[in-house]
């Protein structure tokens, strides 16, 4: 209280009309509007911060199943084949943020059994390189990576594609290269006939059911090169990965193209940027509608409070320590709102695993059936500049829907005010 009493006169008055007065039934219902008003910023600001934080889950989940297959960054070779990837394995190990390397052949395939056709890609592998780059030894659910040996042409394929052909372990399919061999009768296709020895499955949909492995040497002789497609390298922030790629392009000598993993899916990332983007513009007009109501407040409170501001500037108070005191009124409310609503969007961001779960047993509902998505679970990844942001956006809208009923409050004549009472 003795704090209060040392306040400037504006900030006393300002924090006296944001309390609910109870001398009318006029000052109830303005106290009321203000209270919806700060429950309104409340509810916008924890909704923006839990859409935003469920949308970065998925994208980092997508993200994270994506790049157990892919490798942070590939060297390819502009003559298609590496002559010596071992040397060019201890050129990229140079750069401080390499931390494995492993070659690679990629190839497209036509996968045939039972008149059945379809299209893969087909990446030749070392099977005692590859868990260095990338998580797909941990990923087999069935069989064994390392059961991939040369001249064997065993195959390891993703569970979709398993599934779509009836393969189990042991059995057989054919796989058409489209480099043809020359024959009297003309170019035929070249087929080779693989047995199924793993399947993995990677949780990604593409990849479960397009991608297949199979020993380097094996890859080399169905595609008829004379050595790896290029290097995939697993570097130690894989944020960083453009300004490594970019370095290693200046950095290693020869003719090689050099690509990240944000190169090799820019077309979904930006969408899943541009969703976000439009998302944040749709929550955000929840709290532009707060602020109207905001604006409708102090609208009101200045109506009513008309004899007051007359007294006031009778007393000697300037027009801009009336348009304070009502600045400080709305302000209040926008910051009391926003501080309610970062509180509880950060407690549900951070306890989704725990309160989805709980409103889908008490309801008898379930969000994501594991039997449709392959993501059963809501993920969350709350990021504090996001919060930051939210929130020092929703006191901005509070302030700025202050500035007009201020400003009209400012206006008031005492004369004109006083008439009457």
């Amino acid at each position: 209280m003795f704090l209060f009493n040392n306040l400037p006169f504006e900030w006393m008055i300002g924090l006296r009309y944001t309390r609910a007065g109870r001398r009318s039934a006029r000052n109830s219902f303005i106290s009321f509007i203000s209270l919806i008003s700060m429950a309104g910023i409340a509810l916008g600001v924890a909704a923006l911060i839990v859409v935003l934080s469920v949308m970065n889950g998925f994208q980092k989940e997508v993200r994270d199943r994506m790049l157990s297959v892919l490798s942070h960054v590939e060297v390819f070779d502009g003559s298609g084949s590496l002559a010596d990837w071992r040397t060019l394995a201890a050129q990229a190990a140079k750069q401080p943020e390499v931390r494995a390397a492993a070659p690679f052949v990629d190839g497209q395939a036509m996968v045939t059994r039972n008149e059945v056709v379809r299209g893969v890609m087909v990446r030749g592998i070392l099977p005692a390189e590859e868990p260095r780059v990338s998580d797909v030894a941990a990923q087999v659910v069935r069989g064994r990576l390392d059961a991939l040996q040369p001249g064997e042409f065993n195959i390891v394929i993703g569970s979709e594609l398993a599934r779509g052909f009836g393969l189990r372990i042991g059995d057989k399919l054919t796989l058409i290269a489209p480099q043809g061999q020359v024959t009297p009768a003309g170019v035929l296709p070249r087929l080779k006939q693989f047995s199924v020895v793993g399947i993995f499955e990677a949780g990604h949909f593409e990849f479960d059911s397009s991608l297949a492995f199979i020993h380097l040497d094996d890859a080399q002789r169905l595609f008829r090169l004379s050595g790896p497609s290029g290097l995939r390298l697993k570097i130690a922030d894989m944020q960083r990965a453009p300004e490594v790629a970019a370095d290693l392009g200046a950095m290693l000598a020869g003719d090689l193209y050099v690509r990240d993993w944000s190169m090799q899916n820019r077309n979904w990332f930006a969408a899943v940027q541009t969703e976000k983007r439009m998302m944040f513009i749709i929550l955000t007009l929840i709290i532009a509608v707060a602020a109207f109501n905001l604006v409708s407040t102090l609208v009101m409170t200045v109506t009513d409070k008309q004899a007051d501001i007359a007294i006031l500037r009778t007393l000697g108070a300037s027009p801009v320590s009336v348009m304070k005191i009502f600045i400080i009124q709305g302000a209040l409310v926008g910051l009391i709102g926003t501080a309610i609503g970062v509180s509880l969007g950060v407690l549900v961001a951070l306890n989704i695993d725990v309160i989805v779960p709980f409103i889908e047993g008490l309801f008898g509902v379930q969000f994501l059936p594991s039997d449709i998505y392959l993501i059963s679970s809501l993920p969350s990844d709350l990021r504090w500049p996001d919060v930051s942001r939210i929130g020092g956006m929703a006191i901005i809208l509070a302030f700025l829907a202050t500035l007009y009923p201020s400003w009209r409050a400012a206006r008031v004549r005492p004369a004109e005010a006083l008439r009457y009472e």
